[in-house]
């Protein structure tokens, strides 16, 4: 009866192994010989059970596989360890082949090892997704291998590196050998890893999965740049973090390039308020230096009376103090055209080492024994284009400056030097054009300036000065005088370590002109009665010049705006020698009135005046070629030398 319920049993499991069609089931002896098969055993293969049963179970290897041992090797280890498993390439029947996962277990009857149980199933499908998987991850990384703009690498949860892009040592300079297994924070300023900057990081990506953020990093040679980061958490199936992605973006270039955008806005502001600044000097300026020249004139007048008929002290005392605020008050609208880049300049060749020396030794005398003054050229100096009274005027500015900041005394050096200006200092300058350039420096070992102050130092009519010490024009005459002779200013101060302020001007390549020799001292008295035709629309400043020119010995015909000197010189058939007319005038300005009076008067001899030139007779600062001009508020023997001098060179 036990046997009886024995074979029921076996029969049963015979038939549920039958049953299983997904997996080869089947027993070998010891010596690898098929003992059974089963019906998934014959779908998978493609042998009958009379085919198979009783031939060795190497016959499902490939050829190289039973060349290499490999089935005896299986037995081998499933006998000694009671189990083999792997997965590899096994043949069917008709000679294909499948990817097969095997398992063989060893059968043991009373000790004693009688065979083994063999299941293998097709995992073709799955071999198929995981090689794609792999080569898809292959492809990843040759990727990520090739972004070389970007540094890509993984971070554990403790921020330790774990891979390692090309991008990433081309950006940082570490090879992967060198950095993986190091903390990020390597990348860090010191400033940075102070702040726990880089803690925070992985704890804002924890938290929020991302961070983003820009800022300096460091090279593995200890040079800076400035670099867009995003740190992103890598999560696994379960959501739980299991590290985090990195991307680097060197982005200095950007950086400097935003940099001179703020700069660029910032000149624009600062060349808004100058406009605004000019606009207004230049609107006043013209009256305002009629009325000086008025106030001068008179005051001269009044001095070259004294010296025949002597006044009393406190008259002349008086008058002393008058002459000095009127010229004061020219000098101060002066400055006012300066910043706005509106005066005429003379610009000259320049020898700077000459000229800085020269300058040293001037004010040396006027600063006094407590600041020593050092002037430092440099060889092969170049030559620069400047007004030389202008340049002069802008030292003495910086030199007042310095010795203020130095009430104790101190050093102020000038020095000079050649550069050149690439196009990485014009992209952070953009209002600088790449070329050479001589700068002149002027430093001095005064307190220093603040920075909220340093933003503003040459603002029109800024001054950290007690009221009645400072017009706070010195800085923006500077400022005014280079920018119009091409240049551009830069200052550097700290608080405690004192100033520099550097003149950019440009190289001059042109020839040197040779100065004319000096002649005999202008006769300021007119010798042959000659005629100037007087123009000029402020009837004042008309009666006043036209009779200045009357005591010297000229014949003068007055004239109040542009179309009556034409009149005269079409109609009248008097001798004209010159033309003397302010250059703003309602109507037809003395520029255009000059080139029709040559036109009708060849060889006439013209001379302008102006307060403001409104670009009529001067561009870019530079006059007209040929253009003879003559700045108001004009004093008596100003007038008397030019208008002599040039009918003099007008002589046959």
């Amino acid at each position: 009866m036990k046997s009886e319920v024995v074979g029921e049993r076996g029969r049963q499991l015979e038939l549920l192994i039958d049953a299983v069609v997904d997996y080869a089931i089947y027993m070998i002896d010891v010596d690898g010989r098929v003992l059974t098969w089963n019906a998934g055993a014959q779908r998978l293969k493609g042998y009958t059970a009379d085919e198979i049963i009783g031939r060795s179970f190497s016959e499902f290897y490939s050829a190289e596989d039973r060349i290499a041992g490999l089935p005896e090797r299986a037995l081998q280890t499933a006998a000694t360890e009671d189990r083999f498993a792997a997965e590899g390439w096994r043949v069917r029947k008709d000679g294909t082949r499948f990817w097969a996962s095997v398992v063989i277990d060893a059968i043991y009857d009373g000790g004693k090892l009688i065979g083994f149980a063999k299941i293998t199933r097709d995992v073709t499908d799955h071999q198929a997704a995981q090689i794609g998987l792999l080569e898809s991850e292959k492809k990843y990384r040759q990727l990520v291998e090739a972004v070389i703009d970007y540094a890509i690498f993984q971070l554990d949860l403790n921020g330790i590196i774990a891979t390692w892009n090309s991008g990433a040592q081309r950006i940082k300079g570490y090879s992967s050998d060198e950095i993986i297994g190091q903390h990020f924070s390597t990348f860090y300023t010191e400033e940075d890893r102070a702040n726990n900057v880089p803690t925070l990081a992985i704890e804002r990506a924890r938290e929020t999965g991302r961070y983003e953020a820009e800022g300096w990093r460091v090279k593995k040679d200890g040079s800076k740049f400035w670099a867009l980061v995003v740190i992103d958490a890598i999560y696994d199936e379960q959501k739980n973090i299991i590290g985090f992605a990195k991307v680097t973006r060197d982005i200095t270039e950007r950086k400097e390039a935003q940099h001179a955008l703020e700069i660029v806005q910032e000149q624009l502001s600062a060349s808004q308020k100058m406009e605004a600044v000019g606009q207004l000097s230049g609107g006043i300026a013209h009256d305002f230096n009629n009325l000086m020249m008025i106030v001068l004139g008179n005051l001269e007048t009044m001095q070259r009376q004294g010296k025949q008929a002597p006044f009393s002290a406190n008259v002349q005392r008086a008058l002393d103090n008058a002459m000095r605020g009127a010229q004061r008050a020219s000098s101060l609208t002066s400055r006012l055209l300066a910043f706005s880049r509106r005066q005429p300049l003379d610009p000259k060749p320049l020898d700077v080492t000459q000229f800085i020396t020269g300058a040293a030794e001037f004010l040396q005398r006027s600063l006094g024994e407590t600041i020593g003054i050092e002037a430092v050229g440099s060889a092969g100096l170049w030559k620069i284009e400047a007004d030389p009274n202008q340049l002069e005027s802008a030292l003495v500015n910086l030199a007042i400056n310095a010795r203020d900041a130095m009430p104790g005394g101190g050093k102020l050096t000038i020095e000079a030097s050649n550069i050149f200006a690439d196009a990485h200092y014009t992209r952070l300058n953009p209002e600088v054009a790449e070329g050479q350039y001589v700068v002149i420096c002027v430093t001095d070992t005064g307190t220093g300036i603040p920075a909220d102050v340093l933003s503003r130092a040459f603002e029109p009519f800024f001054t950290t000065k007690e009221p009645g010490h400072g017009t706070g024009l010195g800085l923006s005459q500077v400022y005014g005088f280079v920018k119009q002779s091409g240049g551009h200013v830069k200052i550097y101060s700290e608080v405690g370590q004192g100033t520099t302020v550097k003149l950019y001007f440009p190289r001059f390549l042109g020839r040197n002109e040779e100065e004319e020799a000096n002649t005999d001292e202008p006769v300021a008295q007119s010798e042959e009665s000659e005629t100037i035709l007087l123009v000029e629309d402020d009837a004042d400043v008309r009666a006043y010049i036209a009779e200045t020119l009357r005591e010297l010995g000229y014949s003068i015909i007055s004239a109040p705006n542009a179309q009556t000197a034409l009149t005269v010189l079409s109609q009248d058939n008097r001798n004209v020698d010159m033309l003397l007319t302010d250059v703003v005038m309602p109507g037809m300005n003395g520029r255009e009135l000059g080139r029709k009076a040559e036109a009708l008067r060849p060889g006439l001899a013209v001379l302008y005046m102006t307060g403001y030139s409104r670009n009529a007779v001067i561009h870019q600062g530079r006059l007209e070629e040929g253009v003879e001009l003559l700045q108001k508020p004009i004093s008596q023997s100003q007038l008397a030398a030019r208008v002599r001098d040039l009918l003099d060179k007008r002589r046959p």
